[in-house]
């Protein structure tokens, strides 16, 4: 974005020489606060859905709309901060965003129906969306160039472990207390947030003196029009049966035509809502395919898993948590290790490791039967989570590593919603085949059920006999015999299933190390101008 009154050189000088007057390790822990808050409340939700739909007197398909609604406001807001930032500047957006998240909370907390609960979860969805691209730009303005990495991996913290902490500590204030509970711990962060950032954040010079022209009502309308519709296609196609149902086509068409007239208008306006031309920058293009990617599989695996020892294992929510909860600590461990490496190492081999041992670590997964214990569960969530920090920190680092800094703020919306939309792809992909693949399971096994094979009628006899012995008379007692049978099929296939999802996350893992090889080179000691070194 051009500043009015300053000719190229200027501007240039400008970008590199402005440093925020606070101690940066102040603005990190201000911004992340807030994000940490924001990341959490994403996924903290999802284990008190049937506690939320019993008292509100709701189906169990009418409360994941307590989700879809905040994922759809979320993603609206997400590519717009950039620009509301140009027109309001950036602290005083922010300081709204979480005034509305906090005050949203707030009204989630004390809803007396399903309707009050889905409006205050779409306000809370725009705030939060206002907040993440704007953390991350603030973290890469206000550290110096050469010390990105160690951003990115505080950032990192916030972004990879809440997620994982999330269903942990819903869980546990679910049972121990209440669930709107998980609504009201936001109101003494989000003031604490609001006086940090009061007390540490600043608007530099570029964005003061930044355009203030017409608002792009198309833009923002076609924007809304496809993020809307693809986030409810993804969220309820499976239920709907995909294309078999007239309304999700409706929703593909128009999701379809409105983001071919949304890049059309992006292109032609004067000063679009969102700067798509910023992906003609390499670094930044492949960063955003990556990180798509990258959301892909990260969410297809953490979506997975809960479910897998809650439905198949028996798990209770909390013991699920717990199960999955290393991960966050592979997450921390692996954040503190890549942001010092990052500074020494080149990304795109930290980038290569990355993806390879998150690969490992799903193919290890996919080894999963009903006889695991808890630790075999936990030692391949470690190994997940301590990819995380080895994946996100060089990939945010080269992707922004050659914008200049008035475009960061404008690049982070971009990037953090493709990487939102590869995640809900990713969650409605894995949903998808993991029943389907049930289904196909089950038809090869239930064809080896059958009265030629020695071991199912021994079996079926073992089954008769404990039944009979209750007292249950010889028919009764084989259809008791077959359902039992039934059921292990059932489950059997279930769990075949999973597996093959497993593996097929740790191969697209895998697959994604020589993507990392398409980046150019970011000098490690780059000014903070305009001009990187590029090896």
């Amino acid at each position: 974005m051009s500043t009015p009154g300053l000719p190229p050189q200027d501007m240039a000088a400008e970008h590199a020489e402005w440093k925020p007057s606070a101690n940066p390790w102040m603005i990190a822990a201000s911004v992340m606060t807030a994000t940490f808050m924001v990341v959490l409340d994403s996924s903290v939700a999802n284990v008190a859905l049937p506690h939320i739909a019993g008292n509100l007197s709701a189906s169990t398909d009418e409360s994941t709309w307590v989700l879809t609604s905040y994922l759809v406001s979320n993603a609206i807001m997400l590519p717009a901060a950039g620009w509301i930032t140009r027109r309001i500047g950036r602290k005083r957006l922010l300081m709204t965003s979480i005034l509305v998240f906090t005050g949203a909370s707030l009204l989630c907390g004390v809803a007396i129906n399903m309707p009050m609960l889905i409006v205050a979860r779409v306000l809370q969805g725009v705030g939060g969306g206002g907040m993440q691209p704007l953390a991350q730009s603030i973290l890469l303005e206000s550290f110096p160039r050469h010390r990105h990495g160690t951003a990115m991996a505080v950032y990192g913290v916030g972004i990879v472990v809440a997620p994982v902490i999330g269903p942990t500590l819903g869980g546990w204030i679910t049972d121990s207390y209440s669930w709107r509970w998980i609504f009201y711990i936001n109101l003494p962060v989000g003031m604490l947030a609001l006086f940090m950032i009061e007390m540490f954040i600043e608007d530099p010079p570029y964005i003061r003196r930044a355009f203030h022209g017409a608002i792009d009502f198309l833009g923002f309308g076609l924007m809304a029009l496809w993020l809307g519709t693809l986030q409810l296609l993804l969220d309820k196609g499976q239920e709907a049966d995909w294309f078999e149902a007239n309304w999700i086509r409706w929703m593909a068409v128009v999701s379809v035509l409105a983001l071919a007239g949304f890049i059309f208008r992006e292109f032609m306006c004067r000063e679009p809502i969102v700067q798509l031309r910023i992906l003609g920058d390499r670094n930044f293009s492949v960063g955003t395919l990556i990180t798509g990617l990258y959301g892909f599989v990260l969410y297809g695996v953490t979506a997975m898993l809960p479910l897998f020892l809650q439905t198949l294992m028996g798990y209770p929510a909390l013991d699920s948590g717990l199960a999955v909860s290393p991960r966050g600590l592979g997450s921390v461990l692996s954040m503190i290790v890549v942001g010092t490496l990052v500074n020494y190492v080149d990304g795109r081999i930290l980038l290569a490791c990355g993806f390879g041992i998150f690969g490992y670590s799903a193919l290890l997964l996919s080894h999963v039967n009903l006889d695991i214990s808890m630790g075999s569960v936990a030692w391949p969530n470690f190994i997940n989570g301590f990819a995380g920090g080895f994946v996100f920190v060089p990939l945010t680092t080269m992707a922004m590593g050659m914008l200049r800094k008035d475009k960061i703020g404008n690049a982070s919306g971009i990037y953090n919603l493709v990487r939102n939309i590869g995640g809900s792809v990713g969650i409605a992909s894995v949903t998808t085949i993991l029943v389907r693949g049930s289904q196909v399971h089950q038809n090869y096994l239930a064809a080896n059920i059958t009265d030629g094979n020695p071991t199912v009628i021994a079996v079926l006899h073992g089954l008769q006999s404990s039944f009979s012995r209750g007292g249950t008379d010889t028919y009764t007692a084989h259809q008791q015999g077959l359902g039992v049978l039934y059921g292990i099929v059932k489950q059997q296939a279930s769990l075949l299933a999973y597996a093959d999802n497993f593996r097929l996350l740790g191969y697209l893992a895998l697959l994604c190390i020589p993507l990392a090889m398409l980046f150019h080179r970011v000098g490690k000691h780059s000014p903070d101008g305009p001009d990187i070194g590029v090896e």
